[in-house]
Protein backbone atom coordinates (compact mmCIF):
# COMPACT_ATOMS: atom_id res chain seq x y z
CA UNK A 1 0.00 0.00 0.00
CA UNK A 2 1.13 3.37 -0.74
CA UNK A 3 1.78 6.12 1.70
CA UNK A 4 -1.25 8.52 0.66
CA UNK A 5 -3.30 5.11 1.02
CA UNK A 6 -2.08 4.43 4.48
CA UNK A 7 -2.23 8.60 5.45
CA UNK A 8 -6.36 8.31 4.20
CA UNK A 9 -7.12 5.34 6.07
CA UNK A 10 -5.66 6.93 9.38
CA UNK A 11 -7.40 9.66 9.10
CA UNK A 12 -10.60 8.15 8.10
CA UNK A 13 -10.50 5.97 11.57
CA UNK A 14 -9.78 9.21 13.70
CA UNK A 15 -12.40 11.28 11.95
CA UNK A 16 -15.09 8.27 12.80
CA UNK A 17 -13.55 8.42 16.11
CA UNK A 18 -14.05 11.98 17.00
CA UNK A 19 -16.86 11.88 15.43
CA UNK A 20 -18.43 9.23 17.74
CA UNK A 21 -17.23 11.41 20.95
CA UNK A 22 -19.46 14.15 19.58
CA UNK A 23 -22.63 11.67 18.98
CA UNK A 24 -22.21 12.39 15.55
CA UNK A 25 -22.14 9.06 13.08
CA UNK A 26 -19.02 10.37 11.47
CA UNK A 27 -19.39 7.94 7.89
CA UNK A 28 -19.75 10.31 5.18
CA UNK A 29 -16.84 12.74 6.92
CA UNK A 30 -14.89 9.91 7.28
CA UNK A 31 -15.37 8.87 3.79
CA UNK A 32 -14.79 12.31 2.28
CA UNK A 33 -11.62 12.89 4.43
CA UNK A 34 -10.35 9.69 3.16
CA UNK A 35 -11.03 10.59 -0.58
CA UNK A 36 -9.16 13.89 0.26
CA UNK A 37 -6.23 12.47 1.56
CA UNK A 38 -6.15 9.45 -1.49
CA UNK A 39 -8.65 9.94 -4.17
CA UNK A 40 -7.81 6.50 -5.83
CA UNK A 41 -8.65 4.56 -2.22
CA UNK A 42 -11.38 2.63 -3.52
CA UNK A 43 -9.95 0.71 -6.45
CA UNK A 44 -6.73 0.60 -4.18
CA UNK A 45 -8.61 -0.94 -0.94
CA UNK A 46 -11.41 -2.93 -3.24
CA UNK A 47 -8.89 -4.34 -5.25
CA UNK A 48 -7.73 -5.72 -2.08
CA UNK A 49 -11.02 -8.40 -2.05
CA UNK A 50 -10.21 -11.85 -1.95
CA UNK A 51 -13.31 -13.07 -3.93
CA UNK A 52 -15.88 -11.08 -5.40
CA UNK A 53 -18.21 -7.72 -5.39
CA UNK A 54 -21.77 -6.99 -4.85
CA UNK A 55 -23.40 -3.94 -4.78
CA UNK A 56 -27.46 -3.36 -4.09
CA UNK A 57 -29.33 -1.33 -5.66
CA UNK A 58 -33.00 0.00 -5.89
CA UNK A 59 -35.45 2.21 -4.56
CA UNK A 60 -36.46 0.53 -1.41
CA UNK A 61 -35.08 -1.85 0.62
CA UNK A 62 -31.58 -1.39 0.07
CA UNK A 63 -29.69 -1.22 3.49
CA UNK A 64 -31.83 -4.39 5.12
CA UNK A 65 -31.39 -7.01 1.65
CA UNK A 66 -27.62 -5.55 1.60
CA UNK A 67 -27.01 -6.13 5.68
CA UNK A 68 -28.88 -9.24 5.39
CA UNK A 69 -26.55 -10.54 2.48
CA UNK A 70 -23.41 -9.30 3.99
CA UNK A 71 -24.72 -11.17 7.43
CA UNK A 72 -25.77 -14.35 5.18
CA UNK A 73 -22.03 -14.49 3.71
CA UNK A 74 -20.46 -14.10 7.42
CA UNK A 75 -22.58 -16.83 8.67
CA UNK A 76 -20.64 -19.12 6.21
CA UNK A 77 -17.45 -18.25 7.73
CA UNK A 78 -16.26 -15.70 5.31
CA UNK A 79 -15.09 -12.08 6.02
CA UNK A 80 -17.03 -9.16 4.39
CA UNK A 81 -16.85 -5.65 4.16
CA UNK A 82 -20.29 -3.73 4.34
CA UNK A 83 -21.51 0.19 4.51
CA UNK A 84 -24.14 -1.30 7.16
CA UNK A 85 -25.05 1.92 8.63
CA UNK A 86 -26.48 2.73 5.01
CA UNK A 87 -24.30 5.61 3.73
CA UNK A 88 -24.73 4.65 0.19
CA UNK A 89 -23.00 7.71 -1.94
CA UNK A 90 -19.36 7.69 -2.87
CA UNK A 91 -18.36 8.91 0.96
CA UNK A 92 -19.91 6.32 2.50
CA UNK A 93 -18.64 3.67 0.09
CA UNK A 94 -15.04 5.06 1.03
CA UNK A 95 -15.91 5.27 4.40
CA UNK A 96 -16.76 1.16 4.54
CA UNK A 97 -13.77 0.43 3.03
CA UNK A 98 -11.47 2.72 4.76
CA UNK A 99 -12.51 2.10 8.14
CA UNK A 100 -12.86 -1.78 7.78
CA UNK A 101 -9.11 -1.85 6.65
CA UNK A 102 -5.89 -2.46 9.49
CA UNK A 103 -4.93 0.40 10.53
CA UNK A 104 -1.51 0.61 7.61
CA UNK A 105 -3.91 0.30 4.90
CA UNK A 106 -4.14 -3.56 4.23
CA UNK A 107 -8.16 -4.47 3.90
CA UNK A 108 -8.66 -8.31 5.17
CA UNK A 109 -12.36 -9.03 3.52
CA UNK A 110 -12.98 -12.20 1.40
CA UNK A 111 -16.21 -10.07 -0.16
CA UNK A 112 -17.73 -6.48 -0.04
CA UNK A 113 -21.30 -6.06 0.06
CA UNK A 114 -21.75 -2.59 -0.65
CA UNK A 115 -25.32 -0.70 -0.46
CA UNK A 116 -24.62 1.64 -3.59
CA UNK A 117 -26.99 5.00 -4.29
CA UNK A 118 -28.50 4.84 -7.89
CA UNK A 119 -27.09 8.36 -8.79
CA UNK A 120 -23.43 7.42 -7.41
CA UNK A 121 -23.15 4.08 -9.11
CA UNK A 122 -21.41 6.82 -11.87
CA UNK A 123 -18.54 7.13 -9.13
CA UNK A 124 -18.69 3.94 -7.52
CA UNK A 125 -18.90 1.27 -10.57
CA UNK A 126 -15.38 2.82 -11.78
CA UNK A 127 -14.03 2.60 -8.75
CA UNK A 128 -14.46 -1.03 -7.28
CA UNK A 129 -15.91 -2.84 -10.54
CA UNK A 130 -18.22 -4.68 -9.29
CA UNK A 131 -18.92 -8.55 -9.80
CA UNK A 132 -22.80 -8.99 -8.60
CA UNK A 133 -25.30 -6.10 -8.97
CA UNK A 134 -28.45 -6.93 -6.83
CA UNK A 135 -31.81 -5.00 -7.33
CA UNK A 136 -34.51 -5.04 -5.23
CA UNK A 137 -37.12 -2.48 -7.24
CA UNK A 138 -37.82 1.28 -8.98
CA UNK A 139 -40.00 3.33 -7.35
CA UNK A 140 -40.28 7.02 -7.58
CA UNK A 141 -38.47 8.74 -5.53
CA UNK A 142 -37.22 12.33 -4.31
CA UNK A 143 -38.94 13.79 -7.93
CA UNK A 144 -36.56 17.00 -7.31
CA UNK A 145 -33.61 14.83 -6.59
CA UNK A 146 -34.19 12.11 -9.17
CA UNK A 147 -36.27 13.13 -11.13
CA UNK A 148 -38.53 10.93 -12.99
CA UNK A 149 -37.53 7.35 -12.56
CA UNK A 150 -36.72 6.81 -16.20
CA UNK A 151 -33.53 9.13 -15.26
CA UNK A 152 -32.49 6.65 -12.35
CA UNK A 153 -33.06 4.00 -14.82
CA UNK A 154 -30.94 5.56 -17.83
CA UNK A 155 -28.16 6.50 -15.16
CA UNK A 156 -28.43 2.48 -14.31
CA UNK A 157 -27.91 1.48 -17.60
CA UNK A 158 -25.43 3.14 -18.55
CA UNK A 159 -23.31 2.47 -15.51
CA UNK A 160 -24.32 -1.37 -16.05
CA UNK A 161 -22.63 -1.36 -19.55
CA UNK A 162 -19.62 0.38 -18.17
CA UNK A 163 -18.93 -3.55 -16.27
CA UNK A 164 -20.06 -5.88 -18.69
CA UNK A 165 -18.82 -8.79 -16.80
CA UNK A 166 -21.08 -7.70 -13.95
CA UNK A 167 -24.00 -10.41 -13.49
CA UNK A 168 -27.18 -8.61 -12.23
CA UNK A 169 -29.72 -10.52 -9.83
CA UNK A 170 -33.12 -8.93 -10.85
CA UNK A 171 -36.41 -8.59 -9.19
CA UNK A 172 -38.73 -10.36 -11.39
CA UNK A 173 -41.93 -8.95 -10.30
CA UNK A 174 -40.96 -5.69 -11.57
CA UNK A 175 -41.28 -4.69 -14.98
CA UNK A 176 -38.98 -1.48 -14.75
CA UNK A 177 -36.59 -3.54 -13.26
CA UNK A 178 -36.93 -6.62 -15.99
CA UNK A 179 -36.24 -4.36 -18.88
CA UNK A 180 -33.43 -2.77 -17.43
CA UNK A 181 -31.90 -5.85 -17.31
CA UNK A 182 -32.99 -7.23 -20.64
CA UNK A 183 -32.16 -4.06 -22.12
CA UNK A 184 -28.49 -3.65 -20.64
CA UNK A 185 -27.30 -6.74 -22.26
CA UNK A 186 -25.62 -7.89 -19.11
CA UNK A 187 -26.24 -11.82 -17.91
CA UNK A 188 -28.67 -11.55 -15.05
CA UNK A 189 -31.10 -13.87 -12.64
CA UNK A 190 -34.06 -13.53 -11.44
CA UNK A 191 -36.10 -13.72 -8.43
CA UNK A 192 -39.74 -13.30 -7.42
CA UNK A 193 -42.90 -14.21 -6.36
CA UNK A 194 -45.42 -16.23 -8.65
CA UNK A 195 -49.10 -16.57 -6.77
CA UNK A 196 -50.45 -13.90 -5.38
CA UNK A 197 -50.47 -13.55 -1.58
CA UNK A 198 -52.19 -10.78 -0.50
CA UNK A 199 -55.65 -9.14 -1.93
CA UNK A 200 -54.09 -5.50 -2.28
CA UNK A 201 -56.48 -2.71 -0.86
CA UNK A 202 -54.31 0.39 -1.15
CA UNK A 203 -55.31 2.97 -4.01
CA UNK A 204 -51.58 2.84 -5.13
CA UNK A 205 -50.34 5.10 -7.60
CA UNK A 206 -48.37 2.21 -9.68
CA UNK A 207 -45.05 3.16 -11.78
CA UNK A 208 -44.38 1.43 -15.05
CA UNK A 209 -47.84 1.10 -16.41
CA UNK A 210 -46.28 1.04 -19.77
CA UNK A 211 -44.59 -1.34 -21.62
CA UNK A 212 -40.90 0.03 -21.62
CA UNK A 213 -40.51 -1.55 -25.34
CA UNK A 214 -43.47 -0.31 -27.08
CA UNK A 215 -45.02 1.96 -25.08
CA UNK A 216 -48.78 -0.14 -24.83
CA UNK A 217 -50.30 -0.63 -21.33
CA UNK A 218 -49.20 -3.40 -19.26
CA UNK A 219 -51.45 -6.27 -18.74
CA UNK A 220 -51.78 -7.96 -14.57
CA UNK A 221 -52.73 -10.80 -14.34
CA UNK A 222 -52.09 -9.79 -10.23
CA UNK A 223 -50.25 -7.26 -8.47
CA UNK A 224 -48.31 -7.66 -4.91
CA UNK A 225 -48.51 -4.14 -3.93
CA UNK A 226 -47.46 -1.03 -6.03
CA UNK A 227 -46.29 -2.12 -9.53
CA UNK A 228 -45.03 -5.61 -8.71
CA UNK A 229 -47.18 -8.24 -10.24
CA UNK A 230 -47.31 -10.65 -13.02
CA UNK A 231 -47.34 -8.12 -16.04
CA UNK A 232 -47.46 -9.13 -19.83
CA UNK A 233 -47.70 -6.85 -22.97
CA UNK A 234 -50.48 -7.38 -25.23
CA UNK A 235 -49.02 -6.14 -28.30
CA UNK A 236 -45.18 -7.00 -28.25
CA UNK A 237 -44.74 -10.08 -25.89
CA UNK A 238 -42.52 -8.71 -23.05
CA UNK A 239 -43.48 -9.96 -19.34
CA UNK A 240 -42.64 -11.51 -16.73
CA UNK A 241 -39.99 -14.32 -16.52
CA UNK A 242 -40.61 -17.18 -14.30
CA UNK A 243 -37.93 -16.23 -11.77
CA UNK A 244 -35.60 -18.77 -10.97
CA UNK A 245 -35.29 -18.30 -7.45
CA UNK A 246 -39.39 -18.60 -6.76
CA UNK A 247 -41.17 -17.44 -3.21
CA UNK A 248 -43.69 -19.81 -2.88
CA UNK A 249 -46.18 -21.12 -0.03
CA UNK A 250 -45.58 -17.12 1.64
CA UNK A 251 -47.07 -16.44 4.90
CA UNK A 252 -47.30 -12.81 6.05
CA UNK A 253 -50.31 -13.49 8.70
CA UNK A 254 -47.64 -12.46 11.91
CA UNK A 255 -44.88 -13.17 11.27
CA UNK A 256 -43.22 -13.80 7.63
CA UNK A 257 -41.84 -17.58 5.82
CA UNK A 258 -42.35 -18.43 2.10
CA UNK A 259 -39.99 -21.37 0.96
CA UNK A 260 -38.10 -21.18 -2.10
CA UNK A 261 -36.34 -24.29 -3.91
CA UNK A 262 -37.87 -26.44 -1.49
CA UNK A 263 -36.27 -24.57 1.67
CA UNK A 264 -38.47 -22.80 4.05
CA UNK A 265 -37.43 -19.85 5.67
CA UNK A 266 -38.90 -17.56 8.40
CA UNK A 267 -38.27 -14.23 10.12
CA UNK A 268 -39.80 -12.52 12.84
CA UNK A 269 -40.20 -9.51 11.83
CA UNK A 270 -43.39 -8.23 9.86
CA UNK A 271 -43.74 -6.87 6.37
CA UNK A 272 -44.75 -8.68 2.91
CA UNK A 273 -41.82 -6.08 1.54
CA UNK A 274 -39.43 -8.22 3.76
CA UNK A 275 -40.22 -11.44 2.22
CA UNK A 276 -38.54 -9.78 -0.96
CA UNK A 277 -35.57 -8.52 1.00
CA UNK A 278 -34.88 -12.06 1.83
CA UNK A 279 -35.49 -14.15 -1.28
CA UNK A 280 -32.97 -11.20 -2.75
CA UNK A 281 -30.49 -11.94 -0.21
CA UNK A 282 -30.85 -15.55 -1.00
CA UNK A 283 -30.74 -15.18 -4.86
CA UNK A 284 -27.86 -13.54 -4.67
CA UNK A 285 -25.85 -16.10 -2.51
CA UNK A 286 -26.65 -18.40 -5.09
CA UNK A 287 -25.66 -16.98 -7.63
CA UNK A 288 -22.62 -16.69 -6.67
CA UNK A 289 -22.42 -20.39 -5.34
CA UNK A 290 -21.71 -19.75 -1.70
CA UNK A 291 -23.47 -21.86 0.56
CA UNK A 292 -26.33 -21.51 2.26
CA UNK A 293 -26.22 -23.80 5.01
CA UNK A 294 -26.42 -21.35 7.53
CA UNK A 295 -29.09 -18.91 6.08
CA UNK A 296 -31.86 -19.99 8.40
CA UNK A 297 -29.68 -19.39 11.45
CA UNK A 298 -28.65 -16.33 10.10
CA UNK A 299 -32.41 -14.80 9.60
CA UNK A 300 -32.92 -16.40 13.44
CA UNK A 301 -30.19 -13.90 14.49
CA UNK A 302 -30.90 -10.66 12.19
CA UNK A 303 -32.94 -8.05 13.17
CA UNK A 304 -33.51 -5.20 11.05
CA UNK A 305 -31.30 -2.07 12.64
CA UNK A 306 -30.59 1.46 11.54
CA UNK A 307 -34.52 2.54 11.82
CA UNK A 308 -35.82 -0.36 9.74
CA UNK A 309 -38.39 -1.99 12.13
CA UNK A 310 -36.27 -1.33 15.02
CA UNK A 311 -37.78 -2.07 18.39
CA UNK A 312 -37.05 0.26 21.49
CA UNK A 313 -38.59 0.64 24.85
CA UNK A 314 -39.18 3.47 26.99
CA UNK A 315 -41.36 3.83 30.08
CA UNK A 316 -42.71 0.24 29.08
CA UNK A 317 -43.78 1.37 25.72
CA UNK A 318 -42.65 -1.06 22.97
CA UNK A 319 -41.31 1.76 20.19
CA UNK A 320 -40.95 0.93 16.53
CA UNK A 321 -39.31 2.94 14.02
CA UNK A 322 -39.30 2.34 10.59
CA UNK A 323 -38.03 4.63 7.62
CA UNK A 324 -41.04 6.08 4.90
CA UNK A 325 -39.29 7.97 2.35
CA UNK A 326 -41.63 7.34 -0.73
CA UNK A 327 -45.43 6.35 -2.03
CA UNK A 328 -44.49 2.60 -2.16
CA UNK A 329 -42.55 2.50 0.93
CA UNK A 330 -45.01 4.53 2.94
CA UNK A 331 -48.08 1.96 2.03
CA UNK A 332 -45.78 -0.72 3.06
CA UNK A 333 -45.07 0.70 6.11
CA UNK A 334 -48.88 1.71 6.81
CA UNK A 335 -49.61 -2.18 5.72
CA UNK A 336 -47.07 -3.60 8.32
CA UNK A 337 -48.33 -1.38 11.25
CA UNK A 338 -52.17 -2.59 10.43
CA UNK A 339 -51.10 -6.05 10.98
CA UNK A 340 -51.00 -5.36 14.43
CA UNK A 341 -54.39 -4.73 15.10
CA UNK A 342 -54.01 -4.33 18.95
CA UNK A 343 -54.09 -0.12 19.88
CA UNK A 344 -51.63 1.67 18.80
CA UNK A 345 -49.93 5.23 18.76
CA UNK A 346 -48.73 6.70 15.68
CA UNK A 347 -45.94 9.51 15.51
CA UNK A 348 -45.07 10.61 11.77
CA UNK A 349 -42.25 12.58 11.00
CA UNK A 350 -41.51 14.77 7.92
CA UNK A 351 -38.47 16.65 7.03
CA UNK A 352 -37.53 18.05 3.57
CA UNK A 353 -33.59 18.87 3.94
CA UNK A 354 -31.93 18.35 0.78
CA UNK A 355 -31.22 14.98 1.28
CA UNK A 356 -35.30 13.85 1.29
CA UNK A 357 -35.89 16.04 -1.57
CA UNK A 358 -37.92 19.46 -1.05
CA UNK A 359 -40.75 18.26 -2.94
CA UNK A 360 -43.20 16.50 -0.61
CA UNK A 361 -46.15 16.06 -2.95
CA UNK A 362 -45.72 12.42 -2.88
CA UNK A 363 -47.40 12.31 0.29
CA UNK A 364 -50.48 13.04 -1.59
CA UNK A 365 -49.92 9.61 -2.97
CA UNK A 366 -49.67 7.97 -0.05
CA UNK A 367 -52.89 5.71 1.12
CA UNK A 368 -53.25 7.24 4.81
CA UNK A 369 -57.08 6.21 4.98
CA UNK A 370 -55.97 3.00 6.51
CA UNK A 371 -55.17 4.97 9.57
CA UNK A 372 -59.06 5.48 10.35
CA UNK A 373 -58.74 2.13 11.98
CA UNK A 374 -60.02 1.44 15.06
CA UNK A 375 -57.00 0.43 16.52
CA UNK A 376 -55.27 3.34 16.35
CA UNK A 377 -55.11 5.59 19.84
CA UNK A 378 -54.08 8.74 18.10
CA UNK A 379 -51.43 10.00 15.15
CA UNK A 380 -48.86 12.61 16.21
CA UNK A 381 -47.25 14.70 12.98
CA UNK A 382 -44.02 16.07 13.94
CA UNK A 383 -40.78 17.20 11.76
CA UNK A 384 -40.02 20.14 10.28
CA UNK A 385 -43.13 19.38 7.08
CA UNK A 386 -45.78 18.62 10.32
CA UNK A 387 -47.94 21.37 9.26
CA UNK A 388 -48.25 19.86 5.84
CA UNK A 389 -48.12 16.43 7.02
CA UNK A 390 -51.06 17.43 9.64
CA UNK A 391 -52.92 18.98 6.43
CA UNK A 392 -52.60 15.49 4.40
CA UNK A 393 -54.53 13.87 7.35
CA UNK A 394 -57.27 16.32 7.20
CA UNK A 395 -58.18 15.81 3.98
CA UNK A 396 -58.54 11.81 4.53
CA UNK A 397 -60.76 13.05 8.00
CA UNK A 398 -58.23 11.70 10.36
CA UNK A 399 -57.34 13.98 13.66
CA UNK A 400 -53.22 14.60 14.41
CA UNK A 401 -51.88 16.13 17.06
CA UNK A 402 -49.08 18.43 15.87
CA UNK A 403 -45.80 18.28 18.15
CA UNK A 404 -42.77 19.70 16.21
CA UNK A 405 -40.10 18.35 18.70
CA UNK A 406 -39.67 14.81 18.00
CA UNK A 407 -38.47 14.05 21.47
CA UNK A 408 -41.32 15.76 23.11
CA UNK A 409 -43.51 13.88 20.79
CA UNK A 410 -42.01 10.57 21.68
CA UNK A 411 -42.29 11.39 25.60
CA UNK A 412 -45.86 12.43 25.76
CA UNK A 413 -47.06 9.50 24.16
CA UNK A 414 -45.06 7.39 26.44
CA UNK A 415 -46.61 9.00 29.26
CA UNK A 416 -50.31 9.21 28.22
CA UNK A 417 -50.83 5.98 25.40
CA UNK A 418 -51.98 2.32 24.80
CA UNK A 419 -48.19 1.46 25.25
CA UNK A 420 -47.42 0.65 21.69
CA UNK A 421 -46.07 3.05 19.62
CA UNK A 422 -45.08 3.49 16.01
CA UNK A 423 -42.60 5.99 14.82
CA UNK A 424 -42.45 6.79 11.06
CA UNK A 425 -39.71 8.83 9.24
CA UNK A 426 -38.23 10.29 6.30
CA UNK A 427 -34.64 10.22 5.45
CA UNK A 428 -32.91 12.70 7.38
CA UNK A 429 -35.42 12.25 10.47
CA UNK A 430 -34.02 9.17 11.29
CA UNK A 431 -30.75 9.51 12.17
CA UNK A 432 -31.61 12.03 14.82
CA UNK A 433 -35.00 10.24 16.03
CA UNK A 434 -33.12 6.73 16.25
CA UNK A 435 -30.42 8.81 19.19
CA UNK A 436 -33.12 10.03 20.51
CA UNK A 437 -35.07 6.82 21.49
CA UNK A 438 -31.90 5.16 22.26
CA UNK A 439 -30.82 8.13 24.40
CA UNK A 440 -34.51 7.41 25.92
CA UNK A 441 -34.36 3.79 26.07
CA UNK A 442 -30.99 4.43 28.44
CA UNK A 443 -32.30 6.35 30.69
CA UNK A 444 -34.38 3.41 31.73
CA UNK A 445 -37.16 5.88 32.02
Amino acid sequence: MGIRCTAAVLAAKATGFFCRLTGKQGVTLAGKVALAVCPDILPQLSGQVRKKIFVTCGTNGKTTTNNMLASAIEAEGYKVVCNHTGSNMLNGVAAAFALSAKWYGKLDADYAVIEVDEASTRYVFPAIHPDYMLMTNLFRDQLDRYGEIDITMNILEEMIRTVPKMKLIINADDALSEFLAEDSGNRFVTYGISRPVIKGTANEIREGQFCKKCGTRLSYRFYHYSQLGDYSCPKCGFKRPVPKYDGYDVDVSDNISFCVENRRLSASYRGFYNVYNILAAYAAMRTARIPVEHFQKMLDGFHPENGRMEQFNYKDTRIILNLAKNPAGFNQNIASVMQDTSPKDIIIVINDNAQDGRDISWLWDVDFDAFGDSSINSITVSGIRCHDMRLRMKYVDIPALLEKDVETAVRKRAEDGVKNLYVLVNYTALFDTRNILKRLEDSKG
